[in-house]
């Protein structure tokens, strides 16, 4: 049987891509950036130009299903209070409305992805890497269009991210796995604790949704 075909925009390298394969799905990734690991059929462009042209051409009805992880940088709760402090944040890009326009336009199934912060998305999903027993936390919540799926219960932190917070180093089961210095995690490190092994570009891991996420959610989708 032919799988399910998704499109993953804002793909990076492929974290979410790799769950939804996983699932059941042939996924075909659309970034602004060169992304020479991701795994899947890939296309270098805009992501919404991109998203605009299929649905304009009717080609949007080869997808059954749509992923999206629009930049938010100034409002995710890793970087609010620093950018607040030091005047930051009036250059990033929040693409979360328009994301969510053309994706209702296309009339599928999707998700909109967002880390913790100010986001103005729906939370009808949180995941953590706690339900899936991961070496990361990475809190993602996940606005869904035109379908459903369960909440899982939000398991109980098993201890800290490891690392220095403050002027203070704890030790925890948890690895830190964005920015550099402090104790934050190595890319290997980052590799185990996220299910990743296709990039071992420091960037992409920091921005990566772990496989584990997607697929869970994914094999309802599909």
């Amino acid at each position: 049987m032919s799988r399910p075909r998704l499109l993953d925009l804002f793909s990076c390298a492929g974290g979410a891509a790799v769950g939804y394969h996983r699932a059941g799905f042939a996924v075909d990734g659309v970034d602004i950036a060169d992304r020479p690991n991701y795994p899947f059929p890939y296309h270098r462009g805009d992501a919404l130009d991109h998203l605009a042209g299929l649905i304009a051409s009717g080609h949007i009805r080869r997808y059954a299903f749509v992923h999206a992880s629009p930049p938010c940088q100034d409002k995710c709760a890793l970087t609010v209070g620093t950018n607040r402090s030091q005047g930051w944040g009036g250059t990033h890009d929040d693409l979360v409305a328009p994301t969510r326009e053309l994706l209702d336009a296309t009339g599928l199934p999707y998700v909109t992805e967002q880390p913790n912060g100010r986001a103005k998305i729906r939370k009808d999903l949180s995941l953590c890497g706690e339900v899936f027993g991961l070496g990361v936390l990475r809190h993602r919540n996940f606005e869904l269009g035109h379908w459903t799926v369960a909440r899982p219960a939000h398991p109980r932190h098993r201890g800290y991210v490891r690392g220095y917070r403050h002027g203070v180093y704890r030790d925890g089961p948890y690895v830190a796995a964005y920015g550099d210095g402090g104790g934050k995690a190595t890319v290997p490190e980052m590799q185990q604790a996220m299910g990743i092994t296709w990039t071992d570009v420091r960037e992409e891991l920091t921005e990566a949704i772990p496989p584990a996420y997607s697929e869970w959610h994914g094999a309802v989708a599909a």
